[in-house]
């Protein structure tokens, strides 16, 4: 692994402002998310698993090993995650054509519009936000322009 040299810059003062203020303006989102999420009835795990499936590469399948690996959960937690998304009609399981034992899931035609629902909404809330954002992740990158 190759080493990348570090900036050797002491933090000041207007750092440690900068990353409070982005570290709340991250909280906030969070508080957004799961607020849009539970209006919804869905928990904030349950909408994640819906947009990491949407957004997953293009022309391949997601399955649930790599949908695991994309929320940073563990297999059977994942295997409940998506029991419980089933059983909302919200996404689908279906067999590999050549490891029946892997299993692929999609979203159903419910699960798109919720998470199309729920996408419009963040991308508003981002839009709001995003100036911020971006002033104070570039103060803290050392990148003000």
């Amino acid at each position: 692994m190759a080493s990348h040299p570090q900036r050797s810059r002491r933090v000041s003062r207007d750092d440690y402002m900068a990353l409070a203020s982005f570290r709340h303006a991250l909280r906030g989102f969070m508080y957004f998310s799961a607020k849009a999420a539970r209006a919804e009835k869905l928990s904030p795990q349950q909408q994640q698993a819906l947009l990491a499936i949407k957004g997953f590469s293009p022309g391949r399948h997601i399955s649930i090993g790599d949908l695991a690996e994309h929320l940073y959960r563990k297999h059977n937690s994942t295997v409940g995650l998506v029991d419980r998304l089933v059983k909302r009609k919200l996404v689908r399981r279906s067999p590999g054509s050549t490891d029946r034992r892997k299993v692929f899931i999609e979203l159903t035609p419910q699960g798109e519009a919720m998470i199309d629902r729920l996408s419009a909404s963040h991308r508003e809330e981002l839009r709001r936000i995003g100036p911020g954002l971006r002033h104070w992740l570039q103060t803290i990158a050392g990148d003000e322009r």
